[in-house]
């Protein structure tokens, strides 16, 4: 067997390890996925008269703040389901497992590939829940032309697969689970510190540079552009340059740190 079909044999194998650990123990995904979805609900609902009026024209419209922060939540989603892939990967590195399949015949990066997979699978199923939760209490996007859903699509993917390979990392340095769990916050508390919920400009100005240079920020406008039609801009091109430098880092940084043998 060559080595290309060795690694889709054991990475096909470690995937369906994973996507089986995932539905035997959904409670840890589906906790961290009320996160976004009580966020949700409680902005458009309790806040979103108020929160709407430091938008748009400035006059108070629930409807027009559902659209604003509901691609904002969808970034949000991805983020909050990827603390389950540290600490899955931190169970595995505690608990034997690993050591077990190092001592095995396998294409070693298969383990990491496996996970990285199948966190991003259960990242867009996230994301198509809380999505279909936002269009059932209003949200529209009928300005989005195919392309431009395409190109949303692709976005999110390409943010998940760049957070996930962080989040791999985050799990392998942890000592165990609830580190892991500790160390993967700062991907749920950045969207709270984005343009998630109200614009950059509203913002004092001490806080905005804050903001405005991290991942999430440009990730949200331009998914927002892309399904709302607002205005994109150099957003874009900084969203895919947060997206491939993450996924970089966080991809060598875990293969560095699985491939090193343990003490």
């Amino acid at each position: 067997m060559s080595t290309l079909a060795l690694a889709v044999r054991d990475s096909s194998t470690m995937l369906r390890r994973n996507l089986l650990h995932a539905r035997r123990y959904p409670s840890l995904t589906l906790n961290l996925l009320l996160t976004p979805v009580m966020l949700l609900l409680l902005f458009v609902y309790v806040f979103g008269d108020a929160m709407s009026s430091g938008i748009g024209d400035g006059g108070a419209d629930r409807s027009a703040y559902i659209a604003y922060v509901v691609p904002g939540l969808l970034l949000m989603t991805v983020g909050s389901t990827l603390i389950g892939t540290a600490v899955s990967v931190s169970n595995d590195m505690t608990e034997g497992i690993i050591a077990r399949f190092r001592t095995m015949a396998i294409h070693r990066p298969s383990v990491l590939v496996g996970h990285v997979v199948g966190s991003v699978l259960q990242s867009i199923a996230s994301v198509v829940l809380v999505g279909a939760i936002g269009v059932a209490i209003g949200f529209r996007s009928t300005d989005a032309s195919v392309l431009e859903w395409l190109a949303a699509f692709g976005l999110l993917v390409l943010f998940s697969t760049a957070l996930t390979w962080i989040a791999v990392g985050m799990g392998l340095v942890s000592p165990n689970a609830e580190a892991a769990g500790n160390n993967a916050m700062p991907l749920i508390l950045l969207p709270l510190l984005s343009s998630a919920f109200t614009p950059v400009d509203a913002m004092p100005g001490w806080f905005q540079p804050i903001a405005e240079y991290q991942p999430f920020t440009p990730a949200i406008e331009t998914l927002r552009g892309l399904l709302l039609g607002s205005e994109i801009g150099h957003n874009g091109w900084l969203a895919v340059a947060w997206c491939l430098g993450l996924a970089v880092l966080g991809y060598f940084w875990s293969t560095a740190k699985f491939n090193r043998d343990p003490k």
